[in-house]
């Protein structure tokens, strides 16, 4: 339940170039990420992800993995909220987590927006 395997994530380019194609997907944000999420067929997972984290604003490779590793956390640990009305309407889908901050938060700030941010695509697609 609370793992993250490599089915889990977003690695498919024509996959992620359609997430970010104007109008097949929806956007939001909920400070310090915006989420990109999508209805995706054709996965093995119930919803696969993708995380980034800008070099323009974090120049140090070091700041940019130790971020995308809070996300991922954050979304392994509450991933169920998703998942678990993903699986009651048998729907799959594809998110991105994009971080927009310009410094690094706190991982238990991360977690509770990322909370939030689940909260949010299920309420969007199902509603």
């Amino acid at each position: 339940m609370f793992t993250l395997s490599k089915t889990e994530r977003l690695n498919s380019k024509i996959r992620i170039g359609k997430m970010f194609e104007s109008g097949s997907s929806k956007s939001f944000s909920v400070f310090p990420m915006r989420v990109v999420f999508m209805p995706a067929e054709q996965m093995d997972a119930r919803a696969a992800i993708l995380v980034s984290v800008s070099k323009r604003r974090f120049k140090h490779a070091v700041d940019r993995n130790r971020i995308k590793r809070q996300i991922r956390e954050a979304y392994r640990l509450n991933k169920h909220l998703l998942t678990d009305e993903l699986q009651k309407h048998d729907v799959r889908m594809a998110v991105a987590f994009l971080y927009v901050a310009d410094e690094i938060l706190p991982t238990s700030e991360i977690a509770v927006k990322m909370k939030i941010a689940l909260q949010r695509i299920v309420e969007k697609h199902f509603s």
